[in-house]
């Protein structure tokens, strides 16, 4: 079944205004909407400094630090216990535990630096860790208790 050319005409306009009913409603609408929204919303910097300052908080940390010297590069542990256990080794232990874990130093470049054989490094590192290990496997122990 052909439709003639006069029907074609007609369901074209009635097509067309159609469209155009819907592009006009769809403006409408979106008009409204933006008018709504700039009613009930506010930019963020035309918000006085008090309301600017309820819209945010600030995580508090116990932040413990502290800086180790040695030979020239401070060194910065972060962990209380830590800090406590390198404390009880002796300086030049010490400084090569430092050296060795939180410079990224090979033991020879560590032996270089403090004169001393890589074996003696190697050994003293070793060496410091198992004193480390004790030290806070026993301070692990005491708090669980």
């Amino acid at each position: 079944m052909e439709l003639s050319p006069s029907k074609k005409e007609v369901i074209r306009k009635q097509f067309d205004s159609f469209c155009k009913k819907v592009l006009k409603y769809e403006a409408r609408n979106y008009h409204k909407g933006t008018i709504r929204q700039l009613k009930y919303e506010i930019s963020f910097s035309e918000l006085p400094q008090q309301e600017m300052d309820q819209l945010y908080t600030m995580d508090e940390y116990n932040y413990y630090e502290y800086i180790f010297n040695v030979l020239g590069y401070s060194i910065e542990v972060k962990d209380e216990l830590i800090v406590e256990a390198l404390k009880i080794l002796p300086e030049q232990k010490r400084d090569i535990i430092l050296l060795s874990y939180f410079l990224d130093m090979t033991d020879k470049e560590i032996g270089e630096q403090l004169n001393l054989v890589r074996r003696t490094v190697q050994y003293q590192r070793t060496s410091s860790l198992k004193q480390l290990r004790k030290y806070l496997e026993g301070k692990t122990n005491d708090e669980t208790k």
